[in-house]
C-alpha cells in the first residue's frame, strides 16, 4: 500500500511515521509539509530508523510539499493538519485516495454545530454530511465502506468508549460529569508560553471547563445519537506527563442496573476489539496503555452512582494508532496491523 501524510513534522504525523514504518502492508510512505518541503526525512527526525528510509524511496527519502502528493495516487491519505486548514488541502484527493482526516474539520456533521464548537464557519460544510466518523469500536461496519474518514479527538474516544454501550442500553440517566486529563502533547507543537516546561512540570490545573471546550459539541453529538436524555459537564485537565489521558466519569445508574450489568454491556460489546480492554477489579493507569493504541475501562458502581474510568495514549489511540486501526479496518486487513496492543514499562 502507498500511504502519505500531510503536514508530518507535527507530534501526531511524526508517530504516525513511526507506526507507518512497522506496518507490515504498508510499502510506500509519502511524508508531506507545507513548511519543511525539500527537507531530508533525517535532518527533520534523526531518531527515525532505516526502515522509515527504505519506505520513502519514491521520494528520495525526502518531505515533499503538499501539492506533490497527487501525481503519486496514494491509496491513503492521513491528514493531520490544523484544525480548520486540513479539509481543503484533503479536497484534492477525493475520489481517488481514501481520506482520513485527524483534524476536527470533519468530526460534526451539522454546519450550526462547528460554527458552536469553533466560532467559526466549517472550511468544507460540503462534506460534513459525507464522513464517517472514525471511532473504530462503534463505527466499525460504516468505516469498513467508508472513502472519507473524520479520526475523532482524544477527549472524545476516552470519554465515548466508556459510555456508549451504557446510553445505547438505557443504564444511565441525568447529568453526566466528566473530568479528563491530558499529557501536554494533546495541546501540539506550538510555541505557547503556557505549554512551557517551567509551567507545566509540577502544575496541574483546569482549562476551558464546560461548554467552552471545543470538543464538548463532539462528545455531544455522539452521545446524543444513542440517548437524547443525558447532559454532559466536562472539565479538562493539563498534568505534567508529555503522553496519556486519564478521563474519569460520574453517572447515575436508573434503578435495578447493577455492576454485573456494567461488565456485562462492555464485555459484549468489546469482545472482539483487541484495543478495548476491560479492568474488572483494578482501575487502569496511562502506564497500562502508554505507547498503544489501547482504552482501558475501569468502573466501580457504587448503590445508584456509577464511576466510569478509562485511559489511552493521547498520542496513539487518540490520534495516529486509531487512524491506523481505520485504515486497516477500511481496507479489511487485520485491526492489529502495526499497532501495539501493550502498553510499555
Amino acid at each position: 500500500m502507498k500511504v502519505a501524510i500531510l503536514g508530518v513534522t507535527g507530534y501526531t504525523g511524526q508517530i504516525l511515521l513511526r507506526l507507518l514504518a512497522d506496518h507490515p502492508f504498508v510499502d510506500t510512505i509519502l511524508p508531506a509539509s507545507s513548511s519543511k518541503g525539500g527537507t531530508a526525512l533525517a535532518d527533520l527526525d534523526p531518531g527515525l530508523s532505516d526502515q522509515i528510509f527504505s519506505k520513502t524511496e519514491l521520494c528520495g527519502g525526502k518531505i515533499l510539499k503538499p501539492e506533490e502528493v497527487k501525481p503519486f495516487k496514494p491509496d491513503v491519505l492521513f491528514s493531520p493538519l490544523p484544525h480548520l486548514a486540513s479539509a481543503e488541502n484533503c479536497r484534492p484527493f477525493l475520489g481517488s485516495s481514501v481520506i482520513i482526516d485527524l483534524s476536527a474539520d470533519l468530526r460534526l456533521s451539522d454546519r450550526e454545530q462547528f460554527l458552536k464548537a469553533y466560532g467559526e464557519e466549517p472550511p468544507c460544510p460540503d462534506l460534513l454530511p459525507k464522513a464517517v466518523y472514525g471511532l473504530s469500536e462503534i463505527y466499525k461496519r460504516e468505516i469498513a465502506r467508508a472513502d472519507l474518514i473524520a479520526n475523532p479527538g482524544c477527549y472524545p474516544t476516552a470519554t465515548l468508549i466508556p459510555l456508549i454501550p451504557l446510553l445505547k442500553r438505557g443504564y444511565l440517566q441525568g447529568k453526566v460529569v466528566v473530568n479528563a486529563l491530558s499529557g501536554i502533547s494533546g495541546a501540539g507543537k506550538k510555541a505557547v508560553e503556557n505549554l512551557l516546561f517551567c509551567e507545566r512540570t509540577e502544575n496541574a490545573g483546569a482549562y476551558s471547563p464546560g461548554k467552552s471546550h471545543r470538543h464538548v459539541t463532539e462528545i455531544e453529538s455522539q452521545m446524543n445519537r444513542f440517548s437524547s436524555n443525558i447532559n454532559l459537564l466536562f472539565t479538562p485537565h493539563l498534568i505534567p506527563v508529555k503522553r496519556g489521558m486519564v478521563v474519569t466519569t460520574q453517572v447515575s445508574l436508573k434503578k435495578g442496573i447493577q455492576g454485573k450489568d456494567i461488565y456485562a454491556a462492555f464485555q459484549e460489546d468489546y469482545k472482539d476489539s483487541p484495543f478495548v480492554k476491560v479492568h474488572e477489579k483494578s482501575i487502569p493507569q496511562i502506564k497500562d496503555v502508554w505507547g498503544s493504541n489501547r482504552c482501558d475501562l475501569g468502573y466501580r458502581a457504587e448503590g445508584e452512582e456509577l464511576l466510569l474510568f478509562s485511559v489511552i495514549d493521547n498520542l496513539v489511540k487518540g490520534a495516529s494508532g486509531q487512524a491506523v486501526q481505520n485504515m486497516n479496518i477500511r481496507f479489511g486487513l487485520s485491526e492489529t496491523a502495526g499497532l501495539r496492543t501493550f502498553g510499555e514499562l
